[in-house]
């Protein structure tokens, strides 16, 4: 009988295409279940079978665990009780006894026989999915197998997918049978069913797309550094080569747009936009923003935005239908735009010059004359007059010497007593609000001023105050809160209530 068992062991493994020793564990799991159904307690049982002669043993055993864990005797025992039978035993270990051989009946081996055959569809389907990743492919192309409450079950050979509703190019009618191609999104080895998820709106799937069609690309000639999409409706992917020879967008395009035209095919009809990636973020927008011609543009390094200008005729253009274009291109290049006309550039810079102005004469107590110089000749921050080569300020007609070494003075002056202010208003602050990812000292001098001076405090607010007080952007302040709260997840104590939990 067992070298029976050995024998179909052998044909499970060659039929099935899984290692030998994966069928001989399902085997063991499978008799360690039946004899654990041959005891009222739910006990742990191991056993152990031979690969050559099929003879196999079990044993009942007990986790080594503290004194004061003891929860299940039927399966636990406590050390001190342990190094009694083994007095080298170690916690997480185990204490063995041999059980008797049981014989098992029809539910016995009916149970053996269920547990077995699931072992090894897993193992089975865990090396088809290994199978698939190994080739390092990341599209997935198969025909729809079956409809789930709108998720699309896809098959590609031996392999199923799930393939979302919400991941599927919107107005789009899949119906069992249809060809389907779609990124791997995610790998869920968990899921009991479809272990990868897929996605055919996410911006890599045509960044993978275009791979296929632009052979360049798979050969390195040619780059698409990045995509924006709006699923179904437009598309926009900035290329890039540092082969002269190649014209990026003429590449994508292909003769008479075929390769374009294949893209939008599988899109269901995707109008997809072509744009030269440049090293030159400013220059990247402008390209971003096509068909609408850019008249000037002025870049915010530091809340990484830039204020587009574009006359009146360019303003829809630039904006496009629901804000389309505007929106694609802000996302394409990683930047926030603000567009406007020229009447509302000239405005803003107005009201810019005048707080400019205000705080040079205010903290360098000059008068508007030389406060207006200063901006005329680009400096807009003390610390710019303060730290500049001197030359700079030298190369100022209006100013002599003695005028620009008296700036520079009054400047560093200015910058040290707001240092030493800022240094007061952080006594009694928790240092670890300053180390917060994401937090800077004029930050934390804002935040303090509002009462906020410590990780708590702040991770006690809603996006939106937060965003109010301090006038950044709602995601960045969503990520500041959400790294302020990071630590009540990893402290055993019960974090306290927020203020959206309490209403």
């Amino acid at each position: 009988m067992n070298r029976e068992l050995v024998m179909l062991v052998d044909v499970l493994a060659r039929e099935k295409n899984v290692p030998r020793d994966i069928v001989f564990g399902a085997l063991e799991m499978a008799l360690a279940s039946a004899t654990k159904k041959k005891y009222s307690e739910d006990i742990d049982v191991r056993v152990h079978v031979d690969p050559n002669t099929g003879d196999y043993e079990s044993f009942r055993r007990w986790k080594v665990v503290p004194d004061d864990a003891l929860e299940l005797p039927q399966a636990q025992i406590a050390l001190s009780e342990a190094q009694k039978r083994k007095s080298d035993v170690q916690l997480e270990e185990f204490i063995e006894e041999p059980l008797e051989p049981v014989e098992f009946g029809r539910i016995g081996a009916q149970t053996a026989k269920q547990v077995i055959l699931q072992r090894i569809r897993d193992a089975e389907r865990e090396q088809i999915l290994n199978d698939f990743l190994s080739r390092g492919d990341e599209l997935v192309t198969g025909t729809v197998k079956r409809m789930e409450r709108g998720n699309a079950i896809i098959e590609s050979g031996r392999l199923e997918a799930l393939l979302p509703r919400e991941h599927m190019i919107p107005k789009e009618n899949l119906r069992i049978g249809d060809r389907v191609r779609a990124w791997v999104a995610k790998i869920d080895r968990q899921a009991r069913g479809p272990q990868l998820i897929l996605s055919r709106t996410a911006p890599q799937f045509i960044m993978k797309l275009f791979e296929l069609e632009v052979p360049e690309i798979e050969e390195g000639l040619l780059e698409i550094k990045s995509a924006a999409r709006d699923p179904g409706i437009r598309a926009k992917i900035g290329v890039h080569t540092n082969d002269k020879r190649i014209d990026p967008i003429g590449t994508c395009v292909g003769m008479r747009g075929s390769r374009v035209q294949a893209v939008t095919q599988e899109l269901a009809g995707e109008r997809v936009d072509i744009v030269l990636w440049s090293a030159d973020p400013a220059q990247f927008v402008i390209g971003a923003l096509a068909p609408a011609e850019v008249t000037s543009i002025v870049v915010d390094e530091e809340k990484h935005a830039m204020d587009v200008v574009v006359d009146e005729e360019n303003l829809a253009v630039a904006i496009g239908r629901s804000g389309q274009n505007v929106r694609l291109a802000s996302e394409l290049t990683g930047w926030q735009i603000n567009l406007m006309t020229e009447e509302e550039s000239t405005q803003k810079q107005k009201e810019e010059s005048g707080r400019i102005k205000s705080h040079f004469m205010e903290r360098l107590d000059v008068d508007e004359e030389v406060a207006n110089i200063l901006i005329e000749e680009g400096f807009s921050t003390l610390e710019e007059i303060a730290y500049v080569p001197i030359n700079e300020l030298n190369e100022i007609e209006a100013f002599d010497e003695d005028t620009v070494n008296e700036l520079r003075n009054r400047a560093r002056n200015a910058l040290l007593v707001a240092a030493i202010a800022n240094e007061e208003k952080m006594e009694g602050v928790d240092p670890e609000l300053l180390k917060l990812e994401g937090m800077d000292t004029q930050l934390a001098a804002k935040l303090v001023e509002t009462g906020i001076k410590s990780r708590d405090d702040l991770a006690d607010l809603a996006v939106d105050e937060l965003s109010e007080m301090t006038g950044m952007e709602e995601e960045r302040a969503k990520k500041l809160i959400m790294a302020a709260r990071a630590h009540w997840f990893g402290d055993e104590a019960e974090k306290p209530a927020t203020k959206q939990e309490a209403a």
